[in-house]
């Protein structure tokens, strides 16, 4: 079970970094709306740059913190709580543009990842 533990944390954080800090200005298939990048994303869910920066920090600081959680095992659950309820968000915002299922269907993963690694 540990080392399923460790796959799902391993998934989730280089999931979340890959997101916002190497394609975070590239178009993805998952963009809401009609966006290109993260920016134009948060502006399609009618958000403020200054949100996204809030999420962006709190995305790629609980990232760091499922990574540090393979070694230091007490923070796992809060990083995949917080993490959880930001990819809950993003769901939510994706129902809020009418985003077709496919777009919102990552989000749904890290969510149910994240569940796991809280819960197990």
């Amino acid at each position: 079970m540990e080392y399923f533990l460790i796959a799902l944390q391993l998934i989730v954080a280089l999931g979340i970094l890959n997101v916002w800090m190497l394609r975070s200005g590239k178009a993805t298939p998952f963009r809401g709306g009609d966006a290109k990048n993260l920016r134009e994303e948060f502006a399609a869910y009618g958000l403020p740059f200054w949100f996204m920066c809030v999420v962006g920090v709190l995305k790629v600081g609980l990232a760091l913190a499922l990574l540090a959680a393979i070694w230091i095992h007490s923070v796992a659950q809060p990083a995949a709580i917080g993490l959880g309820l930001l990819m809950l968000g993003a769901f939510v915002m994706h129902l809020k543009v009418k985003d077709p299922i496919k777009k919102a269907l990552p989000s749904i993963a890290v969510l149910a990842m994240c569940a796991a690694i809280a819960l197990l």
